[in-house]
């Protein structure tokens, strides 16, 4: 995205910076004429930026892109990562040995982790390497493997800022790509509008699973004999983590601790949900003739 000057006469921001409100601040969104400069992005219909780029914040203008800097030799680091111990990361290996890749970080940890550790690890050695004057690729068998949404926007940046390279070995982004903004922030875009494609779907499923009359999460902790003492703590003007504190779970494998102030808050409301309920069913039967 930002290998463009932005194109609108009110942003103006110049290749290497983000786009600009009219109030001089960060945009959250480069402007949509930028990116139509890229033809493979004219229908994208908008392109957030990313958080490294602090939308929101005043602008200032950032170092344009080097223009190719010399180089002395070329170096390949490899990211292998699965997300649970039990998947096996052999493929993932074997195609970057394949590849030529002779140092590889591989590690099995969740996509929503905050930190991957190896991947650091790889990203930091190629940034030390870029710097002593060595062509870096990081070398990663599909782009899912580096994560999603912001996790992907926010290593972007920092391929770009030291100059890395990234070259994908399979997938829809299969070959080399230049880390200068463009691909990544849309496959940012990309990545987050999948997840809450995901989000959208399950919470589709669960209320079908409702109306099937079948049961959504762990089993309840809640019981008439916690919702009556809650009424009796709430007449006394208690707070909510107040109440929480003097109920005890009888059963489950939470038995003998208190529940949390948001279990004691629903078993509350869904009681005086029901209480009203009942009373507009009431109102209606004695307006019948």
């Amino acid at each position: 995205m930002e290998a463009f000057d932005c194109p609108m006469s009110s942003c103006a921001a110049p290749a290497g910076s983000p786009c600009r409100t009219g109030r001089g601040k960060v945009a959250a969104q480069y402007h949509t004429a930028r990116f139509r400069l890229v033809p493979s992005l004219a229908k994208v219909l908008n392109v957030p930026t990313p958080a490294l780029r602090k939308p929101g914040t005043a602008w200032v203008e950032l170092p344009r892109p080097a223009a190719g800097a010399q180089t002395s030799g070329h170096a390949k680091i490899g990211y292998a990562r699965a997300s649970t111990v039990r998947q096996s990361l052999q493929t993932q290996l074997d195609s970057l040995k394949t590849a030529g890749v002779t140092r590889v970080f591989s590690e099995k940890i969740s996509t929503r982790a905050t930190r991957r550790p190896e991947l650091e690890r790889a990203v930091t050695l190629a940034r030390e390497m870029r710097a002593s004057g060595v062509a870096v690729t990081l070398v990663v068998h599909e782009h899912k493997r580096l994560g999603r949404g912001l996790a992907l926007a926010e290593l972007a940046e920092q391929l770009r800022a030291c100059d890395v390279g990234l070259e994908f070995l399979t997938g829809e982004l299969q070959g080399s790509h230049d880390p200068s903004g463009v691909v990544f922030t849309v496959l940012a875009a990309l990545s987050g509008m999948e997840r809450e494609y995901i989000r959208d779907r399950t919470l589709e499923g669960h209320e079908s699973a409702r109306k099937n009359g079948k049961a959504i999460g762990g089993a309840t902790v809640t019981d008439e004999a916690m919702l009556s003492m809650a009424l009796h703590l709430r007449d006394q003007d208690l707070s909510l983590r107040e109440i929480a504190s003097r109920l005890v779970i009888t059963r489950g494998t939470k038995r003998g601790r208190p529940p949390s102030p948001a279990t004691v808050m629903r078993m509350l409301r869904d009681h005086d949900t029901s209480i009203t309920e009942l009373g507009a069913g009431a109102d209606d039967a004695k307006q019948r003739p």
